[in-house]
């Protein structure tokens, strides 16, 4: 009796024992190659098992081998680099999708119309490509006057040189500014003597004060707006929209730069039907996390309450956007000294100019901030950048404002050393757009703030010297998603004419990793679950060709994503 007793404890252990060990069994398990995890405490390891969707184990070779089940997929990355998913802090996803059926004018390093003859070329191909209707609208995206050779925008009479009758609308890089034709006036009703909207202008030839066809923030924004309600739908193909396939389009060129995690910053209109449609659909395989514009939605941002800091269908309610003036390569941001050298038209004492007043700035954060929700501020000139610094800091005073908010400052582009402090104190979380130094860091340099200005933009190593948690941003499409990029501009500081812009404000490749991963996932409030390798964190992880912290940084611009993964399941293979 005793050994069959003790026949049955044995088999019981083993029974349990088994059990167990299935339990544990890995998915998948990375090895043999470098894997980053971005904690301090643990910064590179040699394997990394993952199960049902999630970090199991992160660490030496030897230890993850208990993982290794009967089903376990191991994957020998065979040098390559395994690190977090990249994070988006902030980008425009539904712009994206909106322009994915305009004429593409970006110039290079991206696309190739650098003058204003290749962009007339460019839109009169298309127009003949397709064999348009001779009154059907053309939109065009992604001219620079920053970097074309006349460094002008194109004026009203060159696009009705492309044509008289199809409404073409040109815009601009930033998205802050668009030109029209003579048709496009006719079409949106805009009149000769038409009066500029708060926040906005219609620009005018200073000789003969007639409109010259440009339209400056809610100017442009309106015509946008008006021009999207006038255009007929498409019809539906394979169940799908063409507005959904264009989302969907624009989804995997973010998974294809390595992000797992999108934003949605400016969110109005058809861009929240197009994102709530996707996700009632179950077509979103990133998280998407959207801050729709606090003025465009003032009626019913209430409605959104219930839906703040929750995924549903991988969507999240992150809080609302604020855009307190324009671009400084546009030169609309709001500066408290004049632009170096003024836009055409404009004085020498131009200082761009505000969205918002004080007093409708402050209303409107205190109607959410006592809310608890959030906010990412768009502000590029240091006016702008001291009116969110003065309201903030009034209603921090106050006990409305608390840092653990983690309101974002977006941009930030034209800050100054006494900035800094302020943001500190205040406790917000500066974002930086650091390709600007490698993309427009000449324009600044020569046209738009001059040297000593053009030096402190984007300055990530004040920020980190004092402790702030920063982040970096693409802010598509603006740029395509390209986070490497900005690694590369804040690391390197060098502009396209290969110029150090500001070396002290270089930081090192590390940091700049981690503005694109764990500070990002900080500032989304989900550090919890992002941005590291760590156990029971989302295994949302991206593969890459090169290790970022052994090459040359300035080969950083080079590095290739091979696999974006999302939660365990492969969304991107190159």
């Amino acid at each position: 009796m005793l050994k069959l007793h003790n026949l049955k404890i044995i088999l019981l252990f083993l029974v349990i024992t088994s059990c167990k060990n299935a339990k544990n069994d890995a998915d998948t398990l990375y090895y043999g190659g470098p894997i980053l995890t971005m904690e301090d405490d643990n910064p590179q390891v040699e394997a990394i098992a993952i199960k049902d969707g999630k970090i199991l184990f992160a660490g030496s070779k030897q230890n993850a081998k208990r993982f290794i089940g009967d089903n376990t997929n191991q994957i020998d990355l065979e040098n390559k680099t395994l690190m977090p998913g990249f994070i988006d802090a902030h980008g425009h996803i539904t712009s994206r999708a909106g322009m994915s059926q305009a004429v593409d004018l970006s110039p290079s390093p991206y696309g190739t119309v650098n003058n204003i003859p290749e962009l007339q070329t460019t839109l009169k191909e298309y127009i003949n490509k397709y064999q348009l209707d001779p009154t059907t609208p053309v939109m065009g995206n992604g001219y620079d006057d920053a970097i074309m050779e006349e460094h002008r925008h194109p004026t009203r009479e060159e696009l009705d040189a492309v044509s008289t009758t199809h409404p073409i609308i040109v815009i601009h890089a930033s998205g802050h500014a668009s030109v029209v034709n003579s048709a496009m006036l006719k079409l949106l009703q805009i009149p000769e003597d038409v009066k500029d909207p708060e926040g906005g202008h219609y620009r005018r030839d200073p000789k003969t004060k007639r409109l010259n066809g440009k339209l400056e923030e809610n100017a442009s924004f309106m015509a946008l707006m008006k021009l999207t309600a006038l255009l007929p739908k498409p019809p539906e193909t394979a169940g799908l929209s063409q507005s959904l396939k264009d989302f969907l389009a624009a989804q995997d060129e973010w998974f294809s730069y390595g992000q797992t995690t999108i934003c949605d910053g400016r969110t109005m209109g058809v861009g929240l039907t197009l994102l709530r449609e996707a996700a009632a659909k179950k077509l979103i395989k990133a998280d998407i996390v959207y801050f729709p514009d606090f003025e465009a939605n003032k009626k019913e941002w209430e409605s959104f309450l219930p839906h703040y800091m929750k995924y549903e269908n991988n969507l999240k309610f992150g809080g609302f956007k604020f855009s307190d003036d324009g671009s400084p390569q546009g030169k609309t941001a709001w500066l408290t000294q004049p632009y170096l050298i003024p836009p055409e038209g404009q004085s020498k004492d131009y200082k761009g100019f505000p969205i918002f007043t004080d007093e409708v700035l402050y209303d409107d954060l205190k109607t959410i901030f006592s809310k608890n929700i959030t906010a990412q501020l768009h502000v590029n000139g240091d006016a702008a950048i001291d009116q969110e610094l003065r309201v903030i800091g009034k209603l921090r005073q106050e006990g409305i404002y608390k840092p653990e908010l983690r309101a974002t400052l977006i941009h930030v582009q034209n800050s100054r050393p006494d900035h800094i402090s302020k943001i500190k104190d205040i406790g917000v979380i500066p974002s930086y757009f650091s390709a600007h130094v490698y993309l427009w860091g000449d324009w600044h340099y020569s046209s738009v703030f001059g040297p000593e200005r053009a030096a402190f933009i984007s300055p990530a190593n004040a920020a980190k010297d004092a402790g702030i948690t920063f982040t970096i941003h693409h802010d598509a499409p603006v740029t395509p998603p390209d986070l490497m990029t900005g690694v590369y501009a804040a690391v390197n500081r060098i502009t396209r004419s290969g110029m150090v812009l500001g070396p002290e404000q270089r930081i090192k490749v590390i940091d700049a990793l981690k503005a694109i991963t764990i500070n990002a996932a900080y500032q989304y409030h989900e550090e919890d679950i992002k941005g590291s390798l760590k156990e029971g964190k989302l295994a949302d992880l991206v593969i890459l060709n090169k290790d970022p912290l052994t090459i040359d940084p300035k080969e950083l611009r080079s590095i290739q994503v091979l696999e974006t993964i999302k939660e365990g399941k492969t969304v991107f293979k190159r």
